[in-house]
């Protein structure tokens, strides 16, 4: 996800990132290095090394800190953010199974009633296109058990726009 602009909120000590799919605080406490009364903020611009994907800030002392848009996306529980985490350990997860299985691939692709293609599409883990349904079915066709375990976040965020809900974890067995 790109950032389209990012400034300084100093009355809430935070910086405000801009995406197309809407705006995010994140708190300087949460930089590093962070700014301080004693050592504030200079400059902030979203990063063109980074691939737009970041920004970095620059401290009056000259100290420089970069923050990725995943941070700032984890600060904030982005529900898509997390969904495509989500997928991500599940496909990881998804390969180990594969490569410690006694079935074949052909077997697992058959057992799936899939094409060779989408099985390789299923894992790969750089392909967000997913469904966590797909992911399911093919760890139960490895004999796998996937528990999901919902619960209170340990420490309570500030509300801020785009906010999601409680997380859904995976537990590995």
């Amino acid at each position: 996800m790109k950032i389209r602009s990012v400034t300084i909120n100093n009355r809430r000590k935070s910086f405000e990132v801009t995406t197309p799919s809407g705006g995010f605080a994140f708190p300087y406490a949460k930089a590093d290095p962070p700014p301080s009364p004693e050592d504030p903020l200079a400059d902030v611009f979203v990063d063109k090394e980074l691939g737009g994907e970041g920004f970095t800030y620059v401290l009056r002392s000259g100290r420089e800190g970069t923050v990725h848009i995943e941070q700032v996306l984890d600060y904030n529980r982005d529900p898509g953010y997390l969904r495509d985490l989500l997928l991500y350990k599940l496909t990881l997860e998804a390969q180990e199974r594969v490569t410690a299985s006694p079935l074949s691939k052909r077997e697992i692709i058959r057992r799936l009633g899939t094409s060779a293609a989408q099985f390789y599409r299923l894992v790969d883990q750089t392909n967000s296109r997913k469904s966590v349904d797909q992911l399911l079915s093919l760890l139960q066709v490895l004999d796998c058990d996937v528990d999901v375990v919902v619960g209170v976040r340990k420490a309570a965020l500030p509300r801020v726009p785009h906010a999601g809900g409680p997380v859904a974890g995976v537990a590995k067995h």
